[in-house]
């Protein structure tokens, strides 16, 4: 099933969802709502809500406090899209100038932590405490995932374990947060909450994993941010890994140079090696498992178009090239 059949299953749910996010930009401060807007409307894959929604559907939850809580889900990812862009210094994000480009370090900083305290107003509104704890949880655990990759920046000696550490953190953990609440929102038992949890973080890794491999061979009009950056920022992740473990002396002296040094003019010596090595196959096959052990994480719920629909976005993620 494609990306195609995800959509039109939830289409008229994320219509919805896209009328709460927008009035729920709206504030009497102009350039909160101009930064804001301009980050929303550069489009992204709605995945996070996207994830909310379909979990609740395929456990037959029925009501609409969904939709806010994948308004919710959406503006807390972008917040921290916000801030990552000012750490990380990027110029592009899908395509379009990040907002820090368009508004400068300060705007994009403060309009984040504007969003992000718009969507914890908006979770309180659901009343349920067990929602708020788990979204103070993963939200505490992604500012630790950031700080965990800002600590790496620049070392060479990161393992495979380090590295799905952080991507752990900083990206799945919010994909987990996401499926979990769709089956707390379904009255769903213990069991059947801890696997939608752990589909989310099986398919967040894998997804985390896809980016970063297509950092060292995508097309900056299909991903939409330039070849290298993550080199460029000096991260360190799983090709690169993979690269450094089992390249040949020269080869990972290269690649540990060019880390250090945070060089993209080193770009195509560290592509060779990643070539040799096969560094990119092998980041692809651990993404294939992840994706399968979320796929497995699906197993016993009912049929249903919502079911299919999150049965699909495991090959999704990992056969996608932006």
């Amino acid at each position: 099933m494609s990306i195609e059949f995800v959509k039109e299953v939830l289409s008229e749910e994320m219509r919805a969802v896209d009328n709460l996010i927008r009035t729920s930009l709206h504030s009497e401060v102009a350039l909160i709502g101009q930064v804001a807007e301009y980050i929303i409307s550069a489009g992204g894959k709605r995945l996070r809500p996207q994830i909310l929604l379909l979990s609740a559907g395929a456990l037959g939850y029925a009501g609409t406090h969904h939709h806010e809580l994948a308004a919710m889900i959406e503006l807390i990812h972008t917040s921290t899209l916000l801030h990552d862009d000012v750490v990380d210094e990027s110029a592009l994000r899908r395509g379009n100038q990040t907002a820090n480009a368009m508004f400068g370090n300060a705007a994009s900083v403060l309009v984040g932590d504007f969003l992000y305290t718009r969507a914890f107003q908006m979770m309180t509104r659901s009343g349920s405490m067990r929602i708020m704890e788990v979204m103070a949880d993963a939200t505490n655990i992604i500012a630790e995932g950031e700080v965990l990759q800002l600590m790496n920046i620049g070392n060479t000696d990161i393992d495979e374990a380090g590295y799905l550490k952080v991507i752990h953190y900083k990206t799945a953990k919010l994909l987990e947060a996401s499926a979990r609440l769709g089956a707390i929102l379904s009255l769903a038992d213990p069991e059947t909450e801890a696997l939608l949890a752990r589909y989310g973080l099986h398919l967040g890794a894998a997804f985390q994993i896809i980016d970063d491999v297509l950092d060292y061979s995508g097309k900056t009009e299909e991903i939409g941010k330039n070849l290298g950056d993550d080199l460029a920022e000096g991260k360190a992740t799983l090709p690169l890994i993979h690269a450094m473990r089992e390249g040949t002396p020269a080869q990972a002296t290269a690649v540990r140079s060019a880390l250090e040094q945070a060089d993209r003019n080193l770009l195509p010596q560290v592509l060779e090696a990643v070539k040799a090595t096969g560094a990119l196959d092998y980041s692809r096959q651990l993404a294939q498992s992840e994706a399968q052990q979320a796929l497995a994480c699906l197993n016993g719920l009912p049929d249903s178009p919502q079911h299919r629909a999150l049965a699909a976005l495991p090959s999704i993620a990992i056969e996608r090239n932006h």
